[in-house]
């Protein structure tokens, strides 16, 4: 058993990272298998997963295909697929919500409900841009991963990828232990307009629903996080990419709450989250340095 951590440890960060969170995961599922209806598929999928990234690990390095699979596209991929099989795994494990304490957090900081304020802000143009800049948490942290490749910044690379990948794991291990459905969900009835947009803001709340589904997926905020690390990463490594990207994670920030996505304290908990996926992420790399290096 020791030997085995000792292999999985001494993979790239993103890679153990991933494995990690997959046999916590598949662990999870066995333990409340009787209480998880798709448990046997939640366990076949998170077993296709691990053997997967084994296999690319073994195959990386024989062509340019197998590269890019293992640089970007599986990475990318199981955050994707985790993050979607949330939705037959929290609930079971975790019955419940925690809304009622945010909702109440939220009252007690504002003196009333931060999305139901925004309301007298909301115009058909603004619902728009903020629904783009909503949906830009899911091209930032791979546009930034592209651009440190193209520049051949490979050990930029590394140290971002895996520290992304352990800001969105955690945000998914704050879920399980934290559920949420959000403002949207759990407020809905204080909401006193819908909002619509003029031309795309419904088209894509439909698909993000369509894909998404309905998750326990508030608290913390994962938008927040991951986009605060994807700047930080970026002031590090690409000064000039950080200019480009800080007005649209400001925007996205206040999307979260303007959409209805997310309460005030979500995003609170995100700049936690992000602090705390630094402080360790770049512990453990810096451990992982000195281990591969001996």
């Amino acid at each position: 058993m020791g030997k085995l951590i000792r292999i999985v440890l001494r993979q790239r960060p993103a890679d153990a990272v991933t494995i990690i969170f997959v046999l916590f995961l598949m662990a999870l599922s066995l333990v409340f298998y009787s209480d998880i209806p798709k448990a046997p598929f939640l366990i076949c999928l998170y077993a296709i997963l691990l053997f997967t990234q084994i296999a690319i690990i073994k195959i990386k390095d024989r062509d340019k295909v197998f590269r890019f699979i293992h640089d970007l596209f599986f990475p990318a991929l199981c955050v994707v697929i985790i993050f979607d099989s949330l939705e037959w795994l929290v609930h079971y494990v975790n019955p419940d919500d925690i809304d009622p304490i945010l909702v109440r957090i939220d009252y007690m900081i504002f003196n009333n409900h931060p999305t139901v304020m925004l309301e007298r802000i909301a115009n058909p143009f603004l619902t728009d841009v903020l629904q783009i800049a909503y949906s830009t948490y899911y091209l930032i942290p791979i546009s930034f991963g592209v651009l440190l490749l193209r520049n051949n910044q490979r050990e930029d690379f590394e140290r971002s990828l895996f520290l992304i990948m352990f800001c969105f794991y955690l945000s998914y291990l704050g879920y399980i232990l934290m559920p949420a459905l959000g403002p949207r969900f759990a407020i809905d009835h204080l909401h006193s307009t819908e909002l619509r947009g003029l031309f795309v803001a419904e088209h894509i709340q439909n698909f993000l629903n369509y894909l998404e589904g309905i998750k326990r997926d508030a608290f913390p905020s994962g938008h927040t996080a991951v986009a605060l690390i994807v700047l930080y990463l970026a002031y590090r490594f690409r000064r000039g990419f950080f200019w480009i990207l800080l007005p649209v994670v400001l925007a996205l920030l206040f999307s979260t709450v303007y959409c209805r996505y997310h309460y005030v304290i979500d995003l609170i908990a995100g700049l936690g989250l992000t602090i705390v996926t630094i402080i360790m992420g770049e512990l453990y790399y810096k451990w992982w340095i000195h281990l591969t290096d001996r």
